[in-house]
This record gives structure tokens, sequence and C-alpha cells, in this order.
């Protein structure tokens, strides 16, 4: 079931990583429970993300990993495009969808980017300010991290 969550979600953060994970899980089964995951799996289809896609979730990625600026091109819910050198705080998935919640510079404020408005993303050198996830605000009622610690 790992394997079909990560294969499901794969518009998801890190979600190369956690297929990888996945993968591993799988082979370590017994035989027989590994046989019985393959022939679940069959039976479920996924359409994955486009490639240019998974290079802009790669970049925005790595910006939060490294807590690089990332300089991106964003369609605001009016149609307008825009480019934003964001300061990555969080990654959110509410009401079905993923967000970039960062500093924008432009606008001198936290900002929810939604993921499937990012056409480009780019990571600068240049370092984050130190922006911290207290100034995101309260979480949705029923978020949580996806940090098993925190549950």
């Amino acid at each position: 079931m790992a394997l079909l969550a990560a294969s499901v979600s794969t518009d998801a953060p890190y979600a190369d990583l956690a297929t990888t994970a996945a993968e591993k899980i799988v082979e370590v089964l017994d035989p027989r429970t590994r046989q019985q995951a393959e022939r679940l799996a069959e039976r479920v289809w996924v359409n994955p993300s486009a490639a240019s896609l998974r290079t802009t979730r790669s970049a925005l990625e790595q910006a939060m990993t490294d807590q690089k600026v990332a300089r991106i091109q964003y369609v605001t819910s009016e149609g307008v495009e825009t480019c934003r050198d964001v300061e990555p705080v969080l990654f959110a998935f509410t009401d079905g969808r993923w967000y970039l919640v960062a500093w924008c510079r432009l606008r001198s404020a936290i900002r929810w980017f939604a993921l499937s408005r990012v056409k480009k993303a780019v990571v600068t050198s240049e370092t984050c300010s130190g922006h911290d996830i207290k100034e995101v605000g309260i979480p949705p009622v029923h978020a949580r991290s996806v940090n098993p610690h925190h549950w």
C-alpha cells in the first residue's frame, strides 16, 4: 500500500523519495506478501504528472531543503502571470491541492502558492532570511505535520 500511496501522490513534495522508500519496502517483503502487493498494484491506474511539473516541483523541493530563495513564474487565480522571489517555509496539502507556503518578497508577506499554478521554478544561490513556520499562522483545524513524532 505504501507503493500505491507514493504512486498516487506524484505531485506531492518529495514524491520521488517516497517512491524509492516504498520500493525498498516491497523488496524486503516475504515472497507471498510481495506477490499479493504486486497483484493489488496492477488493479490501480494512475496518470502521473507531466515532466515539466516534476522539474518545477524538484526545484521547489531543493529550495526548501537548502533554504534557498526560489524564483517562480506564478499564475494568479485571476490568470495574471507574475515572477516572484520566494523563501520557502512549508508545503501544505489542503482541500485536495498542494501549496508552497513562502515569504513572498514582492508582497513582503507570507503567501500560499498553489503548486499547480507554479509554471517554472529556479533555485537561486541566495540563502533565505529565516522565516519561521510560526509566521504562517494556525494550521487548518484537521491539519497536522507528516512527522509521526508530532501526531
